[in-house]
């Protein structure tokens, strides 16, 4: 089954820039799943089991680093077209 995130990362921080950049730029090693950026959200296609697990991995990952941040998830089932 496909699934497909939107993810809106917000860092409780001043230096936020570079918290956001490490946490898509980790993602974006992933190369098996879509991953289309913009100035609002990180939209993320693939596997379901797949999506959740590197979510959970990255997300995990940038709080041991970054510490307190906030993350706004929106899951759709199925494969949507991502537009860059």
């Amino acid at each position: 089954m496909k699934l497909t995130a939107e993810l809106s990362l917000y860092p409780l921080q001043e230096e936020y820039i570079p918290v956001i950049q490490g946490f898509i730029d980790r993602l974006r090693e992933h190369g098996d799943l879509v991953i289309v950026t913009n100035a609002m959200s990180t939209q993320i296609c693939g596997d379901f089991d797949r999506v959740f697990a590197i979510v959970r991995q990255e997300l995990k990952a940038n709080f041991e680093a970054f510490g307190k941040q906030v993350l706004v998830c929106k899951f759709i089932p199925g494969e949507l077209e991502l537009r860059r």
